[in-house]
């Protein structure tokens, strides 16, 4: 199974009295969305769930792919990283070869869970705007293993 995060790409500031669940992506960040998607899509597994925080600027950069997904609210600004691995079902899975779940969300959760995978406990490390994370799992001698695949931000592309 593989777990890939991607953090929403760059949005505009809040402005007084605007919700931040509606902060829209700058140009900068639609760039960026561009980028890292002409990138991820064609490595892309067969059977892939994605699942996108309710926030518009994390659509707007799933929008990007051009491939159906789901807004789940657990993926949202106030979600905690047991949310994040419940709703992927890592590192279970659906048991099907090459299966994998994109969550496009937030920081600090995205951040501490990669944390989470790599050093076996949550810590505040940073995913840059706009910036993927991709993980898979394996198992060896009765023991779940996390692979760091790539990290990939827009301004390496």
């Amino acid at each position: 199974m593989e777990l890939i995060l991607w953090r929403h790409a760059e949005a505009v500031e809040a402005t007084t009295g605007q919700p931040d669940l509606k902060r829209r992506l700058s140009s900068r960040g639609e760039k960026q969305a561009r980028q890292i998607s002409d990138w991820l899509r064609p490595q892309l597994p067969k059977h892939l769930r994605i699942l996108v925080s309710p926030a518009l600027r994390c659509q707007q950069t799933a929008q990007a792919l051009n491939l159906p997904f789901d807004i789940e609210p657990g993926i949202g600004t106030a979600a905690d990283v047991a949310d994040l691995l419940a709703l992927a079902d890592w590192p279970d899975g659906d048991g099907q070869r090459g299966s994998a779940v994109l969550l496009v969300g937030h920081q600090p959760t995205l951040g501490r869970l990669a944390a989470l995978l790599l050093s076996g406990q949550e810590a505040d490390w940073t995913i840059k705007k706009g910036a993927v994370w991709r993980f898979s799992n394996r198992a060896r001698a009765g023991e779940t293993q996390t692979l760091l695949r790539a990290v990939i931000g827009p301004e390496m592309l």
